[in-house]
């Protein structure tokens, strides 16, 4: 069946509408952003007696760094530290470029594809602010970005709900160094359109793919006055839904055992083909394609049907166990290479 075929197919299968992605780029202090801003977004709470938020220049190279733990019971679901297992302890760098933590699967017409493992997350972004200057296009040069949330708060979310921050003329990059800096200045504050993918990671993890030309170094950002890391992934523009949710698409999975059973689940392990760690994970969308989001709506298929499953096709025709289980944040970095 053609592609095409196979998309159509899909929709009507599943119901779901998709809508266009949002040009613009976030991340970088020369580049620009399209704000997208919607009505009835802003929040300006200016006042007369409001502190003006041009306090102390922060070095950032001088400033204390958030320690950060995505394994902690706080922070994970399906990666939640054990003495079982080995996963990093607080704070320590991650390697994203080995189990568990990449993945290969299938694409919508069998291709080969690789995706990140960051673990599960929800709909709802968290807030991160990107600082303008009054008349200007472009972000403050050297500003790092704000969040208010670190993995384990409550709110985190890998994705982020870009909010654009107008800044007087003559503000210094880093006077503002937490969110409620910007609150007690009174600045204006738009909601943007836009969604960005940037999972807080400690200072020296790595994951070195990306699809695309994206840069796989770290980005620095704000949280409450301290210096956190961050990867960012742009193989594809997200855009909120009209609800400011962050976009999902289909994944089908199975499990060495079916989810259930004793043992079933996650726990078990992905099945995988003899000799090799090629699963048979099918996803729905590829970076590119209309609907396409790393945040994946997970349901697991009957692992009878393992060897049958080649591609989005024989994976809706397998034996569906349930939908939408779990939300997962899986960024393919790969499509058509074998590993």
């Amino acid at each position: 069946m053609s592609r095409d075929k196979t998309r159509r197919r899909f929709l009507a299968t599943t119901g779901i509408v998709t809508t266009g992605a949002l040009a613009g780029c976030f991340g970088s202090d020369d580049e620009t952003m399209d704000d997208g801003a919607t009505d009835n977004d802003s929040d300006s709470g200016a006042g007369d007696d409001m502190d003006d938020g041009m306090g102390d220049v922060t070095d950032p190279e001088d400033a204390q760094r958030a320690a950060i733990d995505r394994f902690s019971e706080a922070a994970g679901t399906l990666m939640v530290r054990t003495e079982e297992n080995d996963l990093p302890g607080p704070d320590e760098p991650i390697d994203f470029d080995q189990a568990p933590f990449l993945t290969r699967g299938l694409g919508p017409d069998g291709e080969p594809v690789a995706y990140y493992n960051f673990d599960v997350q929800p709909t709802a972004p968290a807030p991160i602010y990107a600082l303008f200057r009054e008349g200007e296009d472009t972000p403050v040069e050297s500003q790092q970005n704000i969040v208010d949330v670190i993995p384990g708060d409550e709110g985190y979310n890998d994705f982020w709900h870009v909010h654009r921050v107008t800044v007087p003329e003559d503000y210094e990059a880093n006077s503002a160094t937490s969110a409620q800096d910007l609150m007690d200045a009174g600045y204006e504050i738009e909601a943007t359109n836009t969604i960005k993918n940037c999972p807080i990671v400690p200072e020296g993890s790595t994951a070195s793919m990306r699809h695309g030309d994206g840069d796989a170094g770290l980005v620095q950002g704000w949280y409450d006055g301290m210096v956190v890391s961050y990867f960012l992934f742009e193989e594809a523009p997200l855009t909120a839904t009209g609800e400011g949710s962050v976009p999902l698409s289909p994944i089908y999975v199975t499990f060495n055992t079916n989810p259930g059973e004793d043992g079933g689940g996650p726990a078990s392990g992905f099945v995988t083909e003899a000799g090799s760690d090629r699963t048979h994970n099918v996803v729905a969308t590829l970076p590119g394609d209309e609907g396409y989001s790393p945040l994946w709506s997970v349901s697991p298929y009957d692992n009878a049907d393992f060897e049958s499953v080649s591609d989005l096709d024989s994976a809706l025709d397998a034996n569906v166990l349930d939908s939408g289980i779990a939300t997962v944040n899986c960024p393919i970095v790969s499509i058509g290479m074998e590993m």
